[in-house]
C-alpha cells in the first residue's frame, strides 16, 4: 500500500516511543530545571553527540537531533517493506519548502529544492546570462565552489571578477562599495563566512546591488537554522542552503530562493518531468512558474523527510532562541581567547556562532591536547587557525571545558 503522510509521521512517532526520545523541546525536559544552567534551550536529550563528548565542529557538520534521524530511518524502513510512493514523497517535499518558507520569512512559491548549496549560484549565474564586460564582486571570505564557479565564468565569458579583501576578519558594505560600479551584475557572498563566521550585512548588500541594478546573491549554508533571517525584510534576490549543517539534515538537498518578482527572470537550466505543472496535447507541457520549476527530476527523498522533521524541530525550538544562545556562547568563547593573548580573526561582537583563531602552537600537541577533553573542532588555514562554533545543544560548561584546553596550550 501507499504510506500518507499521516501514515508515515505515524510511523516515526512510533519509532520515537520505542527509543524513549523526547519529541521537541517541550516534551524533552522544557521545565524549569531542564531550562537552566547545563541545558538553557531543554534539547540536550534529543542529541545523542552530547554523551560523544564535547561537540564544537557544526561549522563542518552539525549533528542531528533523534527527530530528524527518526524521520530518516523510518522512510530508509519503508523503502525496504512497502515503499512510499512518489505522490507521497512530492507531497512531503511540499511540506518541506512550506516549513522552510515559514523559517526564512517567505513564501512557498519563492522556494525550491536544489541538490546542493552550490547549485544554486550556478542557476542563478547562467540565467543571468553573464558576458564579457560584466563584472561579480565576491570577497576573500567566500566558499572555494565560488571562486571555481568564477574563475570558469572568467576563462569562458570574459567577466571580470572582483574580489573584497577583508579587513581584520570583515568585509563591510563599504569595502564593496569600492568594487561595486553600473557593470557590476552581481554581488556574491557567503551570508556567514565558513572561514571565520563573519556576518555579512545583506540588508546593506542589496541596497547597494540594487543601486546599481545589479542582484545579491549569499551561500547561506552557515546561517541559515542558527542566525534569524527575514528574506523579504533583508531584500536578498537569491540564496541557496545545504542542509547538513545547521538546518539538522542529511545530504543531497539544498533548499533555494528566488525573490518572487525575479521568478521569470531565474530560469531552469536542466528540465525534466517534475518541471511539468500540466501536460497538454501533442508532446507539450506547462512549466511551473514558480520555483518548483527548477525541481526537475527526483531527489534524495530520505533526506527532504529528515529535512522536514528538523524544520518542524527547529520551528518549535525557535531560530530565535538558538540564534541568542549560540550567538552568546560565541562571544563567550571569543573574550576568553582574547584574555588568553589569542589572536582571533573573528571581529568581536559578531552576530554568528562560529570562532575563528590563530594558535600559533605545534599541530600535534593542539590534537593531543583536545582529544584528551574530547572536543571535536576543525583546524583550518594549514593548520595555522582552529575553528570552533557552538551549537543549539552545547552549554557554558562545555565552553569552560575547552577554554580550559586553550588556556593550557597559551
Amino acid at each position: 500500500m501507499d504510506y500518507t503522510r499521516r501514515e508515515f509521521i505515524g510511523m516515526v512517532s512510533a519509532a520515537a516511543a520505542l527509543t524513549g526520545v523526547a519529541c521537541g523541546a517541550e516534551e524533552s525536559g522544557g521545565s524549569a530545571d531542564a531550562l537552566a544552567g547545563d541545558d538553557p534551550l531543554g534539547i540536550r536529550p534529543d542529541f545523542p553527540v552530547v554523551s560523544e563528548g564535547i561537540y564544537l565542529n557544526s561549522p563542518y557538520i552539525t549533528p542531528s537531533p533523534r527527530q530528524a534521524i527518526d524521520a530518516a530511518q523510518a522512510f530508509l524502513e519503508a523503502k525496504a517493506r512497502d515503499p512510499i510512493s512518489l505522490g507521497n514523497m512530492l507531497g512531503e517535499t511540499t511540506a518541506a519548502r512550506q516549513k522552510y518558507a515559514q523559517l526564512i520569512g517567505a513564501s512557498e512559491a519563492e522556494v525550491s529544492m536544489l541538490f546542493a548549496t552550490s547549485d544554486g549560484e550556478n542557476v542563478v549565474t547562467r540565467a543571468l546570462d553573464l558576458k564579457q564586460g560584466d563584472n561579480v564582486v565576491i570577497d576573500d571570505l567566500h566558499y572555494t565552489t565560488t571562486y571555481v564557479l568564477y574563475s570558469h565564468l572568467r576563462k569562458t565569458r570574459g567577466i571580470d571578477l572582483r574580489i573584497v579583501k577583508n579587513k581584520d576578519g570583515a568585509a563591510t558594505p563599504e569595502a564593496f562599495a569600492e568594487l561595486v560600479d553600473d557593470r557590476t551584475r552581481l554581488i556574491s557572498v557567503s551570508w556567514i563566512s565558513h572561514v571565520n563566521g563573519y556576518h555579512h550585512d545583506l540588508k546593506a548588500l542589496a541596497d547597494l546591488a540594487h543601486a546599481h541594478n545589479a542582484y545579491l546573491y549569499a551561500d547561506s549554508i552557515q546561517g541559515t537554522g542558527v542566525v534569524m533571517l527575514d528574506a523579504r525584510a533583508t531584500g536578498i534576490d537569491f540564496f541557496t542552503s545545504g542542509t547538513y549543517k545547521w538546518l539538522l539534515g542529511g545530504y543531497g538537498v539544498a533548499p533555494f530562493y528566488v525573490r518572487e518578482e525575479l521568478m521569470d527572470l531565474i530560469t531552469p537550466d536542466r528540465l525534466g518531468g517534475l518541471s511539468v505543472a500540466n501536460e497538454l496535447e501533442n508532446h507539450e507541457f506547462e512549466l511551473h512558474s514558480d520555483a518548483r520549476k527548477h525541481i526537475y527530476a527526483t531527489l534524495g527523498f530520505g533526506s527532504v523527510f529528515q529535512l522536514s522533521a528538523a524544520l518542524d524541530y527547529l520551528l518549535k525550538v525557535g531560530v530565535e532562541n538558538i540564534e541568542r544562545h549560540t550567538v552568546a556562547l560565541a562571544h563567550r568563547i571569543h573574550q576568553g581567547l582574547t584574555d588568553q593573548g589569542y589572536r582571533v580573526n573573528t571581529p568581536a561582537g559578531n552576530r554568528s556562532p562560529i570562532v575563528a583563531f590563530w594558535h600559533d602552537k605545534e599541530v600535534e600537541k593542539v590534537k593531543t591536547a583536545m582529544e584528551a577533553a574530547r572536543i571535536k573542532f576543525s583546524f583550518r588555514e594549514d593548520n595555522t587557525q582552529i575553528r570552533v562554533g557552538p551549537a543549539l545543544f552545547n552549554n557554558g560548561s562545555e565552553i569552560d571545558r575547552f577554554l580550559e584546553v586553550t588556556g593550557s596550550l597559551a
